[in-house]
């Protein structure tokens, strides 16, 4: 088993000394003797059998090696610190991990302010982000699998606060058969075409969402890979209008007319699946995301 020759408390002292420039400044920092201090640093020098630091004129000045160990020293001490600081927050509490589930169709602009936000008061906490599709997303809720999620429903018997809308938009290549009618699409006739669908990712799927009745449909994982398809002029699709607005811009894509349906509105929520037992990190990123809502309440 390997026993280290030095400590922590010695590599402190040498990066007090260097921080300080001196002994007698470091001494006066750390409340400490001035020879205590150059005791620890001889005695460290000589454990190592390598030279640390060097006297020029009334300053200690780090040797070309002690600047290599001196840096690699600042990362072990605040290794410590870091591991130190958690074990505080565990014991107050503070959540070791968070979970936070987000639907795919959510906008990520939305989401990374808030990570952003929450970063410099996570104490270390890790987070653990999921994208999550239509009853995947319905599953961390009741399973209780997440501590927060953004889901476009609010199942049976939980609380959700509206934090943005999202509209679904139908498109296709302009070159699609489907782009080429003069009049707004029938049901019937869209039936007739290949749709292309995003997996459920849940463990059990219901197919209950969305317009489901074309007799063809492919089902992909990922709304990039719908929107690549149909780039290729390959099927048409349901997808969020942040995520293909470009595309209809700049003319490599075309928002299909239907009948009876131009586009659907779909709220999206946050959802915390157990509010009694939020911990401190989980309270405060749900603080963070309702700050940063996307609609006014009245």
């Amino acid at each position: 088993m390997f026993r280290p020759k030095t400590t922590l408390e010695q590599w402190r002292i040498l990066q007090a000394v260097v921080d300080n420039g001196g002994y007698a400044q470091a001494a006066a920092a750390l409340n400490k003797s001035q020879s205590s201090l150059n005791h620890a640093v001889s005695k460290l020098q000589t454990m190592l059998d390598v030279q640390l630091l060097e006297i020029k004129g009334r300053r200690a000045v780090l040797t070309e090696a002690g600047e290599v160990l001196l840096r690699r020293s600042r990362d072990l001490t605040q290794t410590v610190e870091s591991l130190e600081q958690l074990a505080v927050n565990i014991n107050q509490d503070w959540e070791p991990e968070i979970v936070f589930a987000v639907d795919l169709a959510y906008p990520r602009e939305f989401v990374y302010p808030i990570l952003r936000d929450f970063l410099p008061e996570s104490r270390g906490s890790r987070l653990k982000m999921l994208d999550c599709v239509l009853t995947g997303t319905n599953e961390h809720i009741i399973k209780k699998t997440a501590d927060l999620v953004i889901h476009t429903e609010v199942p049976k018997g939980f609380l959700g606060e509206p934090i943005a809308h999202m509209n679904f938009v139908l498109v296709s290549h302009p070159e699609h058969e489907l782009a080429s009618l003069p009049t707004a699409i029938p049901p019937e006739t869209l039936a007739q075409h290949l749709q292309l669908v995003i997996a459920d990712s849940s463990s059990n799927p219901i197919e209950k969402q969305g317009w489901l009745k074309s007799e063809t449909r492919w089902t992909v994982s990922q709304f990039d890979t719908a929107i690549d398809l149909l780039l290729q002029n390959i099927g048409f699709c349901w997808l969020p209008e942040h995520k293909v607005v470009n595309h209809i811009n700049q003319g490599k894509l075309k928002r299909l007319t239907v009948e009876g349906s131009q586009y659907r509105r779909i709220t999206a929520f946050l959802i915390c699946p157990q509010p009694d037992k939020k911990g401190p990190g989980v309270t405060l990123l749900e603080k963070l995301i309702l700050q940063h809502r996307q609609i006014q309440l009245p």
